[in-house]
């Protein structure tokens, strides 16, 4: 099943020291584009978390973050003791300069603001490496999950568009017999109108009705064109990215209409051609959203 390159996905993990959240979007890139913003402790493991996401996604525009907090077993009271010792000192001076009782005790420092403080305890990159790889892995599968739902969705109208270009195609596959019989006519009657007679018989006008034919024979073109919808539909069952390859196959979707076009000469496949072109340039549209 193709993939979108439409999705998100966000996941936490958490040791007695620490705790990892990871949040992952992804829109259209030609490329795979990755842009991460992490804590400066992981700047180390950067590189590696980078390989992670190389390795489960091929092509989009990934942007996310990375988040480090200490848990609540992994940080440490502080005292500021400088400035707890200032602080008891004013209130004991003003005190008796007021006439008050000093009954200051340790108890009083834990109703002064900015006295204590939480100090999370400091692990190496490569300690916390673990729980941001299980938080990444895990925000990657929901990210590829929401991608595999969309993908459905595109593959579900891929086949509907090219349901319509194998009817068009099988539209001018049935009038290409057709083409040369009109030339002769047209040929035959333009001919017989200037005066000429034994027309049917002249080598000259069956040589040219011979080098129209070969000129205006799209045959090949209508075998490749179905050979190409058929190559379509199997990368669409595959199981590897199709981005690149499906629109390699639009762009020659692309020629072998033209050619037929051009060689025709034929009022209506020139009409199925432009609506060909016109639903051929819809689903290349829509290539550009799959991985």
């Amino acid at each position: 099943m193709i993939k979108s390159m439409t999705g998100f996905g966000a996941a936490s993990a958490r040791t007695e020291c620490a705790q990892v959240t990871v949040e992952l979007s992804s829109v259209n890139r030609k490329q795979l584009d990755i842009v991460l913003r992490l804590p400066p402790q992981l700047a180390a493991v950067e590189s590696r978390v980078q390989k992670i996401i190389q390795e489960q996604i091929s092509r989009g525009r990934i942007s996310g973050a990375v988040q480090l907090e200490a848990a609540t077993g992994g940080a440490m009271i502080q005292l500021d003791e400088k400035r707890a010792e200032e602080t008891v000192g004013r209130l004991r001076r003003a005190a008796r300069r007021l006439g008050l009782k000093d009954d200051l005790s340790a108890s009083v420092l834990l109703q002064i603001p900015g006295l204590l403080k939480m100090q999370a305890t400091e692990q190496a990159p490569e300690e916390v490496f673990q729980t941001v790889e299980k938080a990444l892995l895990a925000a990657l599968k929901k990210l590829n999950a929401m991608r595999l739902r969309e993908g459905k969705a595109l593959e579900a109208d891929f086949l509907a568009r090219l349901k319509l270009l194998e009817r068009m195609l099988a539209g001018i596959k049935s009038r290409a017999p057709e083409i040369t019989s009109n030339y002769r006519k047209k040929l035959s009657a333009g001919l017989e109108s200037a005066g000429f007679k034994n027309i049917a018989a002249d080598e000259r006008i069956i040589k040219e009705i011979a080098l129209f034919a070969e000129r205006s024979d799209i045959s090949e073109e209508i075998t490749r064109l179905a050979s190409h919808i058929q190559q379509f539909k199997k990368i669409l069952r595959g199981g590897e990215p199709a981005g690149r390859p499906l629109d390699f196959l639009a762009q020659e979707f692309f020629r072998e209409i033209n050619t037929i076009g051009s060689k025709a000469n034929d009022l209506k496949i020139t009409e199925l051609v432009v609506q060909f072109k016109t639903e051929l340039e819809r689903l290349r549209e829509q290539i550009q959203n799959v991985e």
